[in-house]
């Protein structure tokens, strides 16, 4: 085969194009999966892009700069571009110039305090580090010295470069560096935790047969690794729908210690601990929930988010930080990571001794915080690109479609006078919308159908309207459970819910969306969306998304299409003019459908 028939494209700027259609395809989008991250995966092109975190993340894992040189020269269709392969090997090669090893245990008024040392064989990199100011609150210029029991190797100048912190400050300097570009190989021995049974059930107590996927197997073996330093720490990325419950309940059988989760809301509390109840062989009185309602520590304990950040006033201390620290934990585990609140990091930064994983859908956060997820919880471990488990029937076909629609005669002076914020309120509450949700529902009454928005008042009208279950942050946890249980179980077939359902909630048999507003713009968001109706079932599951024509909406509408985009969706768009418009969904997408 000649070399022009390769797939890939590697151009100077980093990004990496990848022909689909060009024969050993799937052979290279195999092989970048380690090293690159696939940013957008349209059609006929997919883009991947190289970057620092990308690079320390295939580092991690013991991939190579080399590996990855050779795995471009390899696939590319021309020559790969020489500033490329000398940009490679100098960012990867920054991962390991900084190690953290176990340092002595120090004892100061009676108090014994254990300490890390931060070692580097470079002396550039160590006055780099000493002439920063975090350095010298945190780190203590010092002369190695061995470490009774410890199994670290150093070379003499590491021996030489070397500084001292307190063990409490391993996240904090981890974080610090990594944004100075100089990534920290953590080598401490993690510790163990409680000792706990969990094993995984073959037939599930309601009486299914319980298997593990080939993936959800690799993504657990990925993050333990060989159980020795560097390991059992990390982030998974998986799709919605995808099992990535599953994939923490494995990594706990495989561990067997006291684990703490840690999630979004209380819905998502209690299906984790259903999960627990159906699929493994712990026992009610082995599993706790800590949440506003209910504050127990059990040898498994589901927490969320919110309660872990709660404090009396913004001066106070958050006291409910206490629980990482009120049994020994073995395994931290952050359902939703992308979601990890700021204050958290600052408990993450601390508990960098205990086995950690991270579960999400997408790494995109919109505050930029991706690199805070690599230092505190950990590099990406796992990755499966969405399309690829849609081929293989582990997530649902989904179609995305944009209905555009006139802004209500109405509204038109008050939106030309409007501020932006105002403008893009104003488009996401058209009330022209409101019935074309209602000629949706009708046209698939067959559909188990998820109405998502952004505001209240909206949502209450178009509850009002079908004469359908509502759910919002007002509603009481115990109405919001028996509200999902009825929509799982087919007594409700129709149920709109506020930006609260976002995350965390399993209803597997949802088969249809119609989201009528959205936050300006979060691909975050989207991806979270969409990912309500990826539980597998035979049919194919609809998306749609209503934008109002000529609007700051439809900008906003766009950076939430680059997500979709991104995992390979094709959106459709269609103008609504009146109700036979939406004929045109019947009809097979062309080349020209859905445009205008």
């Amino acid at each position: 085969m000649s070399k022009s028939d390769n797939p890939l494209i590697v151009q100077s700027d980093r990004t990496l194009l990848l022909d689909v259609h060009a024969p050993r395809a799937k052979e290279c989008a195999d092989s970048l999966i380690p090293f690159a991250e696939l940013i957008r995966s349209p059609e006929h092109l997919h883009t991947y892009q190289l970057s620092p975190l990308s690079l320390w993340n295939a580092a991690s894992a013991g991939f190579t700069s080399k590996k990855a040189i050779d795995v471009l020269n390899e696939y590319s269709r021309y020559d790969v571009p020489q500033a490329v392969c000398v940009w490679i090997e100098e960012t990867a090669g920054r991962f390991g110039k900084l190690r953290l090893v176990p340092g002595p245990v120090i004892e100061s008024n009676g108090v014994a305090e254990e300490y890390l040392y931060l070692v580097s064989a470079s002396p550039y990199i160590y006055k780099e580090i000493d002439a920063n100011p975090f350095a010298k609150k945190i780190l203590i210029n010092c002369t190695y010295k061995d470490v009774p029991g410890s199994k670290a190797v150093l070379s003499e100048n590491e021996k030489k470069y070397c500084f001292m912190l307190n063990l409490t400050d391993r996240g904090t300097v981890k974080q610090n560096l990594l944004k100075l570009g100089l990534p920290v190989k953590d080598d401490v021995p993690l510790a163990d935790g409680q000792p706990l049974e969990i094993n995984l059930r073959k037939t599930t107590s309601s009486g299914n047969p319980f298997t593990i996927r080939d993936y959800q197997k690799g993504a657990a073996e990925a993050l333990i690794g060989d159980r020795g330093p560097g390991t059992g720490f990390g982030t998974i990325v998986l799709p919605c729908g995808a099992g990535k419950t599953i994939v923490g309940m494995l990594i706990m059988s495989m561990l067997k210690t006291n684990t703490l989760i840690v999630t979004t809301n209380i819905s998502a509390v209690h299906q984790w601990m259903d999960e627990l109840l159906d699929k493994t062989e712990l026992t009610e009185d082995q599993i706790a929930e800590y949440t506003g309602e209910e504050k127990t520590i059990k040898p498994v304990t589901v927490a969320t988010y919110q309660i872990l950040t709660w404090r009396p006033d913004k001066t106070s201390p958050y006291p409910h930080f206490s629980l990482f620290r009120k049994s020994n934990w073995g395994l931290v585990i952050y359902d939703e990571v992308h979601m990890l609140p700021a204050p958290v990091f600052r408990v993450a930064a601390e508990l960098q001794a205990v086995r950690r994983v991270g579960l999400t859908a997408t790494l995109v956060r919109e505050d930029g915080c991706e690199g805070n997820v690599f230092s505190l919880v950990g590099p990406k471990r796992y990755d499966v690109p969405w399309k690829e488990l849609e081929r293989n029937k582990w997530i649902a076909t989904a179609e995305c479609i944009e209905l555009r629609v006139d802004l209500n005669p109405d509204k038109d002076v008050e939106y030309a006078v409007a501020g932006m914020r105002s403008k893009h309120r104003i488009a996401s509450e058209n009330p022209s919308k409101i019935s074309i949700v209602q000629e949706l529902v009708q046209k698939y009454k067959e559909d188990k159908i998820l109405i998502i928005g952004q505001y209240i008042d909206q949502l209450q009208k178009i509850s009002k309207l079908l004469e359908v279950p509502i759910i919002t942050g007002k509603t009481p946890n115990a109405d919001r459970d028996a509200i999902y249980s009825d929509f799982r179980n087919g007594v409700i077939k129709v149920l709109v819910v506020s930006k609260v359902a976002n995350f965390a909630i399993d209803l597997p048999d949802a088969s249809m969306a119609i989201q009528v507003s959205g936050t300006f713009g979060s691909r975050q968001e989207e991806a979270q969306r969409l990912g309500r109706i990826l539980r597998p079932k035979d049919r194919t599951s609809r998306f749609f998304t209503l934008i109002t024509r000529n609007t700051v909406e439809e900008e906003f509408g766009a950076n939430r299409q680059k997500f979709l985009a991104e995992q390979g969706y094709s959106y459709r768009i269609l103008r609504y003019t009146d109700c036979e418009s939406l004929n045109e969904l019947d009809e097979p997408l062309s080349i020209e459908g859905g445009c205008f």
